[in-house]
């Protein structure tokens, strides 16, 4: 029996390295998505319903859409300086620098309960992942084989999407109990608390990994990490650049409506949803996204990556458009499903951009694509708030369009990458 039950043990055993191994698995790895998974589930719970917390605090639709440009903005200025720390300091430290931001924003949201103090507070935890993304997806591309690279990213978008899911599920339940102000205020306090643990995990799990010279070749181990932007723009290469134009046309069709989606569903349609229905949206949103993650993670490894970049862009292209003919809770469950779908490549477009950084910086290169992508994409935001003055129709119809030059710009000039299992070198398709 004792022979038994040890062989059953060995056999799990044996079976748990395997699926870990696939699903690139490692205790940094792993420190890094419990990380994730807490203080994102925390965030989640408040952010996703910010919009309605700042219109019942007395802020008005202008106001929302500062906090959306708000958002993309600091998400831009944060992204550099947060790669170039991770590539100077390694993650472990960065990332703790970052928990602490977060955390300090959450206390001003709990304790100073004003819309003006909210959009303060925000600036230090809206961005939260944004600012620690460079660090996290460096970290993935040091420890993991070059062929587990992107289920490596696609595994950190799966798991992000747990608290995207949940957290707005839980969120909507706390409004629905004490109220749209004392709800959020509750997800703030359980946000704090969640950032508080991930904190210690992280710094328990992670190693230590301060300018590990053996992540990167012999002939770049002598190069720093480059604190201009400008002159590491120069080294970015033409592939990234033709990827990052038609990546900022797509985000401004998705930032244009982003902030009155949960406007549109609870206040402009004809029959309204509840919080705890768009809650439930929101968690039908993530599900679908989990799904299509870890297949299309498995093939992008295995050939070429722009094809399912490509599909994730009429995915964006599509979501306004079918949205301005939602009008009930059970069309906008399918409009939801599909924008789930929109993050079936968004991964691989990671990796893609990870692949095309330079091995001394790829942080730091993460960040500034992220930086020069996302200043642009501000004024779609705070654009957006006017269109919707004008009607929302005109603001989803604008997103349409945005998304369809994006996606043709694309399909004409996006340029393809395959990084071969047992070769180092990636090699790029020329003009």
């Amino acid at each position: 029996m004792v022979r038994r039950k040890s062989a059953a043990f060995e056999t799990l055993k044996v079976h748990g390295i395997r699926i870990g191994g696939f699903l690139g698995l490692q205790r940094s790895t792993i420190g890094v998505l419990a990380m994730v998974v807490l203080v994102g589930m925390g965030e989640r719970m408040a952010e996703r319903f910010l919009p309605i917390y700042i219109l019942a605090l007395g802020g008005g639709a202008l106001a929302v859409g500062l906090l959306q440009a708000m958002d993309n903005l600091l998400s831009a200025l944060y992204a550099f300086p947060g790669g170039y720390l991770s590539d100077r300091v390694g993650t472990k430290k960065s990332l703790l620098i970052f928990n602490m931001l977060a955390m300090a924003g959450f206390a001003v949201a709990i304790f100073a309960p004003t819309w003006q103090a909210v959009l303060i507070g925000a600036v230090l935890f809206i961005s939260w992942s944004a600012i620690s993304l460079p660090a996290t997806v460096s970290l993935i591309y040091r420890v993991l084989p070059l062929h587990k690279r992107t289920m490596g990213v696609s595994m950190h978008s799966l798991v992000r999407r747990i608290p995207m899911a949940l957290g707005p599920l839980l969120g909507g339940f706390f409004i629905s109990v004490w109220g749209e102000q004392d709800g959020v205020r509750v997800a703030f306090g359980a946000a704090l608390a969640m950032a508080v643990v991930a904190l210690v995990l992280q710094q328990m799990m992670i190693e230590d990994d301060t300018r590990d010279k053996s992540a990167v070749p012999s002939d770049a181990c002598s190069l720093k990490p480059e604190k201009n932007p400008v002159k590491l723009f120069h080294l970015m290469n033409p592939a990234m650049k033709r990827l990052l134009v038609s990546d900022i046309l797509i985000r401004f069709c998705e930032q244009i409506p982003y902030a009155f989606v949960v406007i549109w569903a609870m206040k402009t349609i004809a029959d309204p949803v509840s919080a705890v229905q768009f809650g439930l949206l929101t968690t039908i949103e993530m599900a679908t996204a989990v799904l299509v993650y870890i297949p299309v993670a498995y093939l992008a490894d295995r050939g070429g990556k722009k094809l399912f970049v490509l599909i994730t862009f009429v995915f964006f292209t599509c979501f306004p458009l079918v949205l301005l003919f939602c009008r009930t809770f059970e069309w906008l469950i399918a409009a939801f499903i599909l924008r789930g779908l929109k993050e079936f490549g968004e991964p691989t477009r990671k990796s893609l951009i990870m692949d095309l950084s330079p091995d001394h910086c790829k942080a730091g290169m993460f960040g500034l694509y992220y930086l020069i992508r996302d200043v642009v994409v501000s004024a779609a935001a705070l654009g957006g708030a006017f269109l919707w003055q004008i009607s929302p129709e005109t603001n989803l119809i604008s997103a349409f369009v945005f998304g369809a030059i994006g996606t043709v710009g694309f399909a004409i000039y996006g340029r393809d990458i395959r990084v071969p299992g047992s070769n180092r070198e990636a090699k790029f398709d020329r003009l």
